[in-house]
């Protein structure tokens, strides 16, 4: 049997899903007219910071390592195991990382929906205590959290020519090293939000760019059960399916190759999530 969650509102419309698979309900009214609207508020007072050629996109300096290190330890060892009790994660699919470990030691690309405050959590647990280079929107860093996403590997995508090519030159550099960089393709998190909404381009010219395999990634929801519904507000447990990679043709248009990589990746998350009917394309450009 598929159920039909049109009745969710307007940015569920025509969003149907294999039977047993779990559609926490909505927990805001998301647009259904403009997938990339942003929901979360930039938290605490916003500083004045100009994402230009002067700002630090890839930090080299000893406290930053240290504070970068002491991040991760932090994730590791509290975050990781937080995660298992509070939102019962569980990781499906992971042995194809092991597998495929010869074809990802000079660097590779994840991606995953956005719709969880600690899915990057998620997305770390799957890659098995790796760490991650994040481009990440620029505004929340001006924020509270900013400390927080820069010390877990967050760079700011610039919003300025002369930032774009610092930017340029950071990844670049974390490509040489052959580092993993994650991308939520989607730009910005709707919290439990089921479909999967459309992708911006860049992250697929970005993995043509640097021949970059891609990890797909998803993010999908169960019911709270047992003793967890003592805790937890109620929110969906959790869980993260990693896909098979997906390898750019570095002999093709990088144009039209980008454009086939977002449709294959968002073909499989959505085959990952259960997904029959979906309310977004691959793409809105």
């Amino acid at each position: 049997m598929i159920k039909d969650y049109s009745s969710f509102g307007p940015a569920y419309r025509n969003f149907k899903v294999k039977e047993g698979v779990f559609v926490p309900e909505p927990v805001a009214e998301f647009s259904g007219d403009n997938p990339f609207t942003r929901m979360a508020p930039i938290r605490g007072k916003k500083r004045d910071i100009t994402f230009d050629d002067s700002w630090t996109y890839l930090d080299k300096s000893l406290k930053f390592k240290i504070i970068h290190a002491l991040t991760y330890f932090v994730a590791w060892t509290i975050a990781f195991p937080l995660n298992r009790i509070r939102f019962g994660l569980k990781i499906e699919g992971r042995d194809k990382i092991r597998r495929n470990r010869k074809l990802i030691a000079g660097g590779v690309m994840t991606v995953c929906n956005h719709v969880h405050r600690w899915d990057m959590i998620c997305v770390l647990q799957a890659m098995r205590f790796r760490k991650a280079w994040i481009p990440m929107y620029s505004e929340p860093f001006k924020g509270k959290d900013g400390g927080i996403m820069k010390a877990v590997g967050g760079i700011a995508i610039p919003d300025s020519y002369s930032g774009l090519r610092k930017f340029d030159q950071a990844l670049d550099e974390l490509r040489s090293r052959g580092q993993w960089i994650h991308i939520f393709p989607e730009s910005c998190s709707w919290k439990f939000y089921a479909p999967l909404r459309p992708f911006k381009l860049g992250t697929f010219n970005m993995a043509c760019k640097y021949a970059l395999p891609i990890i797909p990634m998803m993010i999908t929801f169960r019911p709270r059960t047992g003793w967890r519904k003592l805790f937890g507000n109620g929110e969906p447990l959790v869980t993260i399916h990693v896909g098979d990679p997906i390898i750019p043709d570095t002999g093709a248009s990088r144009k039209e190759e980008a454009v086939r990589l977002r449709e294959v990746a968002h073909k499989s998350m959505l085959d990952m999530a259960g997904i029959v009917s979906n309310p977004w394309p691959s793409g809105l450009d």
